[in-house]
């Protein structure tokens, strides 16, 4: 007689292929090259960490472009490295580097806010950004960034305000002259949704100190990501579960007024609560789940499928689609 008792479990989805385990400082953003290369960051949000933004060699983690950059110096903070939240890859092989210049979630330090270009064939800067004190508030942490190299004379760049403290926002960035604004400041797609619980690993999450009452998640916008063809943001907000869209023409018409634009976003429906956002080629939009532990895409039907699942995606983040090669990066392990 077969005494043997199936035991259920929670089933995985996807296979999951190790790319690097991080034993140290926790990263936040991973990026692909077309030929393989891989770019990571860790923000400065605690503890010793002794560059922000790092290129994964030969199974070890280097300093990128060099360790002279990542030191931040208070003193020259449009030159240095503060806190990277966010790397990524543009189409002409160059490496955006989002320094948030916001350590353990600080004001900003000013003129540090950046955004900075690095040529993957040289692996020397090329282009510095500092955004203007209008587009970076008190109250700013800038989060994610996508480009459209498309528009304007050297291309566009869209940038998630994720405060948690103050309004967020999407900061448009000009790429030739430099100048950047605000759209969507404060409006309900780019704050954190009042209603909303998040449980992660069982636990209901919330900011616990001791000796006081947890005081609930709330993080505005922070996914993001560009339609194939320029025409359509997607975006959430970390304190949410839902998915919102607005035409980009609106986001880059700085004539138009914030209810205009208010009345083109578009609620596409919950999709999970996310980190990290992308889209491909294919118009289809993928996004982590931060409760579920797992990765989800949305059909150009507006159906959602998932794609992976395992209980080793701890806290999905940044997404990453690059030629034929996609990663994505989870918290410990990045793959």
């Amino acid at each position: 007689m077969n005494t043997s008792t199936r035991v259920p479990t929670d089933r995985p989805i996807g296979d999951i292929e190790p790319v690097f385990e991080f034993r140290d400082d926790m990263p936040t953003g991973v990026t692909v090259a077309d030929n393989g290369r891989i770019f990571i960051n860790f923000p400065r949000w605690g503890g010793e960490v002794p560059f922000t933004v790092a290129e994964i060699r030969d199974r070890k983690i280097v300093p990128y472009p060099d360790a002279t950059i990542n030191k931040f110096d208070p003193k020259r903070p449009s030159e240095t490295l503060g806190s990277v939240q966010s790397v990524v890859v543009d189409p002409v092989n160059r490496l955006w580097i989002l320094d948030t210049a916001a350590p353990s979630f600080s004001t900003p330090v000013p003129d540090g806010a950046k955004l900075v270009a690095v040529d993957l064939a040289t692996d020397k800067v090329v282009k510095t950004i500092v955004l203007a004190p209008t587009s970076v508030l008190n109250t700013t942490y800038i989060n994610d960034v996508r480009f459209d190299l498309r528009k304007g004379k050297a291309g566009l760049a869209y940038i998630t305000d994720s405060s948690v403290s103050g309004p967020g926002a999407i900061i448009v960035v000009d790429l030739d002259s430099g100048e950047s604004w605000r759209k969507l400041n404060g409006h309900a797609s780019t704050s954190a949704d009042p209603a909303f619980v998040p449980v992660v690993e069982g636990e209901t999450l919330a900011i616990r100190e001791t000796g006081k009452p947890p005081v609930p998640f709330a993080v505005a916008s922070d996914g993001i990501a560009l339609s194939a063809d320029g025409a359509t943001l997607y975006y959430c907000s970390l304190s949410s579960r839902h998915l919102f869209s607005v035409p980009t023409a609106l986001l880059l018409d700085r004539s138009v007024s914030e209810a205009d634009v208010a009345k083109a976003v578009i609620d596409l429906g919950e999709k999970g609560a996310s980190d990290g956002l992308e889209a491909d080629d294919k118009g289809r939009i993928y996004a982590g789940d931060y409760e579920r532990n797992s990765i989800r895409q949305r059909q150009t039907d507006g159906e959602w499928k998932t794609i992976a699942h395992d209980p080793r995606i701890l806290w999905p983040d940044t997404l990453s689609v690059a030629g034929c090669v996609s990663a994505w990066n989870k918290d410990p392990v990045s793959g």
